[in-house]
């Protein structure tokens, strides 16, 4: 009802239902501010969770009360928020960057040249579907991106030609999935039910296809989801390690990353 992405939905529910069993499975309408911080309590003193960690806790927990139980606690917001550490980003030379590179293959060496030459956030290059690149015009449409915004950014020209590569593989997937009627993609907003058949058309795909189907029990049906983000996540740090970079690297981009590294040598 709310538009919230997946993600978000999966996370709540994960911790409303945590709360309840940490509660000995009481009702959440018979608890409130004392249960609500005895929770975080425990989370911080005993689990160790980091400040974002707790605060994605109470977050989910201020949803369940304020919007599903009509119960809204009885603390302001921002009463038991974890302030979390300022830290300083690390920043990956050139060079460190290249060899971070020659330790990266296939679909992972394509995802990371897409996050680095066009400042992509992980999930934004896994979002991405067929229709969102112009490989001629050298554009990425970024639909949906941080803040429920679109943005228009830059294909890289050294990703061209793996990026055309995965597109032939991911049109030769859509045949092999029609010819079994399976695998269509989920469809963002209400698009699935405004157009039925959008899902079987080749610029509807990910252009990360998952390698599985799974059974949604939204529609019933076996999906192909895009890659799972923690694939990527693996590579690159196993990369890293391989290269021997002394930092901690990550599929975060920040802007230092980008303006202070070769971005203009891959555009």
């Amino acid at each position: 009802m709310r538009h919230y992405s997946r993600r978000t939905e999966e996370s709540y529910v994960a911790w409303i239902r945590r709360f309840i069993h940490f509660h000995r499975c009481r009702h959440p309408a018979d608890m409130g501010t004392a249960e609500v911080a005895a929770f975080l309590r425990d989370l911080a003193r005993e689990r160790g969770l980091s400040a974002s960690t707790q605060n994605q806790a109470l977050a989910s927990l201020m949803f369940l009360y304020r919007a599903v139980l009509a119960q809204p606690l009885a603390m302001p917001d921002g009463a038991m928020r974890a302030k979390a550490a300022q830290r300083v980003a690390d920043v990956l030379t050139e060079a460190e960057v290249r060899s971070l590179f020659d330790q990266l293959e296939g679909t992972a060496l394509l995802v990371a040249q897409l996050l680095y030459g066009a400042g992509l956030r992980l999930n934004e290059a896994l979002d991405l579907r067929v229709g969102d690149v112009d490989v001629s015009r050298r554009v990425l449409l970024v639909r949906d991106g941080k803040g429920r915004k679109d943005r228009m950014t830059l294909l890289p020209a050294r990703a061209v030609p793996a990026l055309r590569t995965q597109l032939e593989h991911v049109r030769r997937r859509l045949e092999w999935d029609l010819s079994r009627e399976i695998g269509r993609p989920p469809l963002p907003g209400g698009l699935e039910s405004k157009y039925p058949s959008a899902s079987l058309r080749y610029e509807w795909q990910f252009i990360f296809p998952a390698t599985r189907t799974h059974h949604d029990p939204r529609t019933d049906r076996a999906i192909r989801y895009r890659l799972h983000e923690s694939g990527i996540q693996r590579a690159v740090a196993l990369a890293a390690r391989r290269a021997r970079i002394p930092k901690r690297v990550s599929c975060h981009v920040t802007a230092a990353f980008l303006r202070d590294a070769f971005i203009g040598d891959w555009v």
